[in-house]
C-alpha cells in the first residue's frame, strides 16, 4: 500500500504536467479535463502520505514536495471558477425585460427517448432561445410541437450525433454552416430582442479528442477558434453557445476567450459541470454560453437531467452596454494571435 500511494502520487503529478505538451493528439489533450478530480486525488494522497507514511527517503520527500506544488498549481487553475474569484461578467439586478435573452442549451444524447422531459423543462424554464444538440430526425419530430411557441427555427437534424436544432420565440435569421468538417454543422444567426436590439449567435458542437471520435483536437480547436475570430469581428453583441467538447479551463478555451473577447458567466460563480450526468465523480463543464462584454448576467443554472449524459444549462443575459466597462475585457497577445492563425490554417 505504501508504494501504491507513492505510485499514484507520481501518476497525479505526471497527469498535470502532460497538458503542458502543446500537441493535438488526444493523449495530451484529455488530461486537461479532470483538473477538479486531480485536485481531490492530490489532497487525499498528500493527506495519506503526511499522516501515515511521512517521507523518510529522499525520493519520498521529492514526491511529497512535488505533490504539494502540484496541489498549489491545480488550485491556481481552478480558483477562477470558484465563488471566491472575481466575476468576469457582472450581475444584473434589473427585472427581466425587453433587453433580456434567456437561453437554454442541451445535449439531449441522440439515443435518449425522454423527449417529454425536455418539453416539461422548456415549459418550466421558458427560454427565449433553445439550442438542442446531438439531435436526429426523431428528435426534430418530437420537438415539432413547440413550433407554436417557438416559430423561428434553424434546424440541421443528423444521424451522426452532431445534429443541431435552434428554436426561438424572437425573430431569428441565419444559416447552417459546415466550417471544418462536411458532417459537423454549426449555426450562425441573428436574433432580435423585444427591445429591437439585434444579437449575433454562434452555435457549435465540434468533435471531442477521444479515440472513438477523433484522435486529435485539431478540428475541434480549429472550429472553436474560427468562431472566436468571427465573434471578434462582429459589430453586434455576441453570444456563443453549445457543447464545445472542451472544459472551461483548457488552453484552447482560454485562447478562445482572449481572441474573441467574450466572457464566461461561470467565472466567479461555480463550475456548473454539465457532463457527465450519470457519474458524479466524472463531471466537467463542457456545455458553454459565452457573451460579449455589453451583457450583464441575470442568472445561470444547471438544470435537472432529462435522460441524457449532459445536464441542460440555462442562462439569462441582459443587454446592458452602459455596464460594459465594469466587465472584464480579455486581450490576446501577439503570440496568441499568431498561434490562432496557425491553428485555423492547420
Amino acid at each position: 500500500m505504501h508504494h501504491l500511494i507513492y505510485y499514484l502520487s507520481v501518476f497525479t503529478i505526471i497527469s498535470t504536467i502532460i497538458p503542458f505538451i502543446r500537441h493535438d493528439y488526444w493523449v495530451f489533450r484529455v488530461f486537461e479535463y479532470p483538473r477538479l478530480q486531480k485536485l481531490c486525488l492530490n489532497i487525499v494522497l498528500l493527506t495519506v502520505i503526511l499522516t501515515n507514511w511521512f517521507p523518510s527517503e529522499i525520493w519520498e520527500k521529492a514526491v511529497a514536495i512535488l505533490l504539494l506544488l502540484n496541489l498549489i498549481y491545480l488550485c491556481y487553475l481552478i480558483f477562477p471558477y470558484t465563488i471566491f474569484a472575481k466575476r468576469q461578467i457582472i450581475s444584473s439586478r434589473n427585472p427581466s425585460g425587453k433587453q433580456n435573452l434567456k437561453i437554454l442549451i442541451a445535449n439531449v444524447y441522440q439515443d435518449n427517448k425522454k423527449a417529454k422531459d425536455y418539453h416539461e423543462l422548456i415549459n418550466e424554464c421558458e427560454p427565449d432561445v433553445i439550442l438542442l444538440v446531438e439531435t436526429n430526425q426523431w428528435w426534430a419530430e418530437q420537438m415539432s410541437t413547440i413550433s407554436r411557441s417557438y416559430p423561428h427555427q434553424i434546424t440541421a437534424p443528423l444521424e451522426n450525433t452532431y445534429g443541431m436544432l435552434l428554436y426561438s420565440k424572437l425573430p431569428l435569421n441565419g444559416e447552417v454552416n459546415f466550417l471544418v468538417e462536411s458532417d459537423i454543422p454549426s449555426i450562425q444567426a441573428t436574433v432580435t430582442l423585444n427591445s429591437g436590439q439585434t444579437v449575433q449567435l454562434f452555435c457549435l458542437h465540434p468533435k471531442p479528442p477521444v479515440p472513438q471520435e477523433s484522435t486529435k483536437s485539431t478540428e475541434r480547436d480549429k472550429e472553436i477558434l474560427m468562431i472566436a475570430v468571427k465573434a471578434k469581428e462582429s459589430k453586434l453583441p455576441v453570444v456563443v453557445m453549445g457543447d464545445l467538447n472542451d472544459v472551461a479551463w483548457s488552453y484552447t478555451t482560454d485562447l478562445f476567450g482572449k481572441i474573441s473577447g467574450l466572457l464566461d458567466p461561470r467565472r466567479g460563480r461555480g463550475f456548473f459541470n454539465s457532463f457527465n450526468a450519470k457519474y458524479f465523480f466524472l463531471r466537467f463543464p463542457l456545455d458553454h454560453i459565452f457573451c460579449s462584454a455589453d451583457f450583464a448576467l441575470k442568472s445561470i443554472a444547471r438544470l435537472r437531467s432529462c435522460g441524457s449524459d449532459h445536464f441542460p444549462m440555462c442562462v439569462n443575459l441582459e443587454y446592458a452596454p452602459q455596464l460594459a466597462q465594469k466587465n472584464e475585457h480579455p486581450v490576446a497577445s501577439t503570440a496568441e494571435k499568431e498561434l490562432t492563425i496557425e491553428k485555423i490554417n492547420a
